[in-house]
Order: C-alpha cells, then structure tokens, then sequence
C-alpha cells in the first residue's frame, strides 16, 4: 500500500484548489499558502491581519464576516462560512472552514482552508434566476389562458365550440411565442411584426393570414416578447369582438391590419373591417373588454381608438417602438 507523504498531500490540495491558511490568537497575523495569495491577491510570505483582509470583503458581507471571526475560537466543531471578495476587477466567492473550540490548535496557532466557490455560487444565483422567471411566464401564461377563455367564451355558443376556439388560439399563441424563442444559449430574440400578426390571426381565417379574407401589410418592425403578449390579447380581443358582430361574421367580410413607418417613434397600426353587417359600438367603458384592450395598449406605450361606422369598425392602435421592442 502506497503511503501518504507531504508531496501527495500538498498535491492532492492543489488538485482540489484549497489554500491553506493558519492564524497566531496571540499575534492576530493571518498565513496564507501560495494558492491562498493568490486568492486574496496578496504577496507571498507576508503575514497579514484579519483587517487587511476586510479590506477586499464586500462591504454587505462584512459584518457578517467580522462576527464570524470573531467568534470562531467559542465554536464548537467545524465551521463554514460563504463571502465575496474583489481583486482587482473580479469578485470572488470564498468559502473559510476551520474548527472552532481551539480543536488540533498547534501552539498558538489554528489553521483552516479558503476554497473558491465562485463558480458554484454563480451556478447557484444563475438557478434562482432561472426560477423566478419561470415562475413569473407561468403567471403571466395562466393569465392570458385566462384572458383568452374569456374572450373565447363571449363569441362561442357552444361548449364545443369554446372548447374548439380556445384551443386553436392557446395554439397560435404558442406558435408566437416560439417566434420568439431563443436558440440555445443566446439571448431573446424578436420577432417581426407582420409575422407575429399572421400567426395570431390563423384561426380566424382557414386558409391563413396571407392568402385568405385577413390582409397584414406592416413594415419590418421588431416585436419583443413583453409586447408579444400585450399584442396577443389586443388581436385576439378585437377579433373575437369582429367574428361576434364585425367583417368577420360573414363570409364576405375583410380584414386589413396596415401600418406605415415614418421614422418616428410612434407605430400606428389600423384595423380596417370592410363587407360586414352594420356595426354600433359593442364596449362599454367598464366592460371586461375595454378593460383588457386599455391595459394591453397600455403595455405597448400607448392606446387604441375605436370608430363604430356603417362600412365597418376601424381601430386605431397607437404604440411606441421601444415598448413594442420589450
């Protein structure tokens, strides 16, 4: 059986990248191995305090930190402790582990190890991200499929049918959403306009946004994935409201959602109904709708007009271009 000597120890810490450190209770100094030098940025073979070392401590850690330190000869068995550091430009997260108590202290001296945990705390705040915004789309996805079966349910007469309808707009929203989904690890991307609009339009015309009754003509026009959804519950709101009572009721009915780029930074989309019955204003100020239309434009920077007339409803939305890039 091969036996352990000083080499293998000294190797097997530099493999694991664990600095040694040892501490004098009657001097305060501080010793520091090579690797914990260069963890701290300090120069080799100089003994340093504690207050030297607070120095590079964040300042919300510090604290924290001063206490434990002071307290780790009255701990009894090993003791842990997670803190940040800068050198330099970079910040560190160093992890200090002893054993409290004076356990093993040798003369006046007690020794613990420094391990850089940067990566895994990094890996740990990445995680928390990731969480919280998981948590935040899921919210934000229950409230559309909630907005959308409302929506849903005001112009479908059966359940079957509902069931039908809702089904095929949770899917277009999908296919939006994937418009905007981006390639692994890279960063959200937009999707343009006139395809956004198209695929939320798919089911109210079979033969689909391009070729059918449905006309989109809108300028190459960045859409992020906040206004996406803002988008999404306008298009689906208005055109419920146009298959219950507008152009879209009839088989003879249009629908054109133009838009022009002039350089500024407003964006003026028109919803232009044409070939449907007579229609008389279906919104009241405190209806679910009006409410849903008011805060989604809200969301894109600005508002929508409605003009009721004989030839068919026009809506004119209004936004602004950084909101509908968000």
């Amino acid at each position: 059986m091969m036996k352990w000597t000083d080499t293998h120890f000294l190797q097997a810490l530099n493999a694991a990248e664990v600095a040694l450190w040892s501490w004098n209770v009657d001097t305060d100094t501080i010793m520091l191995d090579k690797r914990g030098c260069e963890l701290w940025g300090v120069p080799e073979n100089q003994d340093v305090t504690f207050e030297d070392l607070s120095a590079q401590i964040f300042l919300h850690d510090l604290d924290r930190v001063r206490t434990a330190f002071a307290a780790a000869r009255a701990i009894a068995g090993r003791y842990e402790i997670d803190f940040r550091i800068t050198v330099g430009q970079k910040i560190r997260w160093i992890s200090a582990r002893g054993e409290g108590s004076d356990a093993n202290i040798f003369g006046s001296n007690m020794f613990g190890v420094f391990l850089d945990v940067t990566r895994s705390k990094q890996a740990e705040e990445a995680s928390e991200l990731l969480a919280g915004e998981m948590s935040h789309r899921v919210k934000n996805l229950l409230a559309i499929a909630s907005a959308l079966a409302s929506i849903t349910a005001r112009s479908s007469a059966t359940a079957i049918e509902m069931s039908r309808d809702l089904s095929r707009r949770l899917a277009a929203l999908g296919r939006a959403h994937d418009l905007l989904r981006p390639a692994p690890g890279q960063r959200p991307k937009a999707a343009l306009l006139g395809d956004l609009l198209s695929v939320l339009l798919t089911p109210y015309d079979d033969t689909s946004a391009f070729n059918g009754r449905i006309r989109v003509s809108v300028p190459r026009l960045g859409v992020g994935e906040t206004a996406a959804t803002n988008l999404a519950l306008v298009v689906h709101e208005l055109a419920t409201n146009s298959i219950k009572y507008g152009a879209l009721s009839v088989k003879t009915g249009t629908l054109d959602i133009s838009c022009v780029d002039d350089d500024s930074e407003e964006v003026v989309a028109v919803w232009t109904e044409r070939g449907g019955p007579p229609v008389t204003e279906v919104l009241s100020s405190d209806s679910f709708g009006n409410k849903l239309l008011a805060r989604s434009m809200s969301g894109l920077g600005g508002s929508v007009g409605m003009n009721w007339n004989d030839a068919g409803v026009i809506a004119t939305m209004r936004m602004t271009k950084a909101a509908l890039a968000a």
